[in-house]
């Protein structure tokens, strides 16, 4: 096995997997590049930071970053809860510790996110009594925060997830608290409120489950509002939570197609393969979805089987060239997590489960689909 140090500087294929796993990959010993530089023709390559590889706690991930990727999202920092947690008050220092992280290392850098449903603190829909705000009230409130938090990093954070996960499945407006109390025109309102604070930002809307059919109308529905009603969206972040069976590549293919008519890029904004049996039949990333623990829904505990790692390396090779394929649309992947250690795929749906949805192992290794992923660039 190869030394941490030689694996972050060259990464050779020696010594990462057994023959019968490398059987149609380069040779051994031949030197891969990096993902950005297999991708600098394409689009960026990102990855979603933890708190301990912003605060520097975590030096062997943030090598890898350093050598792998060249634009970051944060996974929590910049969310409303973390971010604002009281009324008045701003909690800027991991923010600021991962706006810094980015630039020095000349990255393109992603703000996620301004307007959720989830991981957003009570009081912002309360007044002092408890009760509900009013719709002024709360559009105060929302522009007050992208005002301050977008201000901040006017000119630093190139793209902002200005509103995420809005749509049901069924491709409605989902009834948040934001839409029961503002109307269907807050999701216009957080993004004029963003380009007023950040002119050059490039603006995201970001969902999960886009490729299907029903979400995906709804999806290309309010973009195309949005775009009539003169709305600076630029890019629609498509979820890459997938699975090994989920959603097939045709499907990914069409759906970029879809979005690419409506005149603005997609990026693949929550990158990773779930290689566990599906906890639900459900085509879904609902972080509030929690299902019991059931062993057979743990079956990789002790380690992930090469028949899997082939399956797994298949699929990231075949969503890869479909990347490819449409990368005059397609501005960034995001992977959401850089080791499987990382990965929220552990505990969700399903808490306690062993994992293997990214790149890189528990160990910082990179993985047979790794190669898989430099090979698709090489086509």
């Amino acid at each position: 096995m190869q030394t941490r140090r030689s694996a972050l500087q060259t990464i050779i294929l020696a010594g990462v997997a057994g023959p019968s796993l490398l059987a149609g990959f380069p040779a051994v010993a031949e030197e891969v590049k990096s993902l950005k530089a297999a991708y600098k023709d394409d689009f960026v390559v990102g990855v979603a930071m933890n708190a301990a590889q912003i605060a520097g706690k975590d030096a062997l991930g943030d090598s890898i970053i350093r050598a792998q990727f060249n634009s970051i999202s944060p996974e929590n920092c910049l969310k409303w809860e973390n971010v604002h947690p009281e009324p008045g008050r701003y909690d800027f220092v991991v923010p600021d510790q991962y706006v810094a992280f980015g630039e020095k290392n000349g990255m393109f850098i992603l703000g996620h996110n301004l307007v959720w449903h989830s991981q957003v603190p009570d009081w912002v829909f309360h007044d002092d009594k408890g009760d509900l705000l009013t719709r002024d009230a709360l559009l105060a409130r929302m522009q007050d925060h992208i005002r301050t938090v977008v201000g901040r990093y006017k000119g630093r954070i190139q793209s902002w997830d200005v509103v995420n996960e809005a749509l049901n499945d069924d491709g409605s407006l989902r009834q948040s608290l934001w839409y029961k109390i503002i109307g269907d025109d807050y999701i216009a309102k957080a993004f004029q409120y963003a380009h007023d604070a950040d002119p050059e930002a490039q603006l995201n809307y970001n969902d999960y489950s886009l490729v299907d059919e029903s979400k995906r109308h709804g999806a290309v529905a309010l973009v195309t509002k949005l775009k009539e009603q003169g709305i600076p969206v630029a890019t629609v972040g498509m979820q890459g939570h997938y699975n090994l069976d989920w959603p097939s590549a045709e499907l990914v293919d069409a759906t970029i197609s879809d979005f690419a008519k409506l005149g603005v890029k997609v990026a693949v904004s929550e990158f990773d393969i779930d290689v566990l049996p599906p906890a639900t039949s459900q085509h879904t990333a609902d972080v509030a979805l929690n299902i019991k623990q059931n062993p057979t829904l743990n079956p990789y505990a002790n380690g992930l089987p090469d028949r899997v790692q082939k399956q797994l390396a298949k699929r990231y090779g075949d969503l890869f060239d479909v990347f490819v394929k449409h990368r005059d649309v397609v501005n960034r992947v995001t992977f959401w997590g850089l080791t499987d250690a990382d990965s929220w795929k552990n505990d969700w749906p399903v808490k306690g489960r062993t994992n293997y949805p990214l790149l890189f192992d528990r160990s910082g290794q990179p993985k047979l689909a790794y190669y898989a992923v430099i090979r698709a660039a090489r086509k």
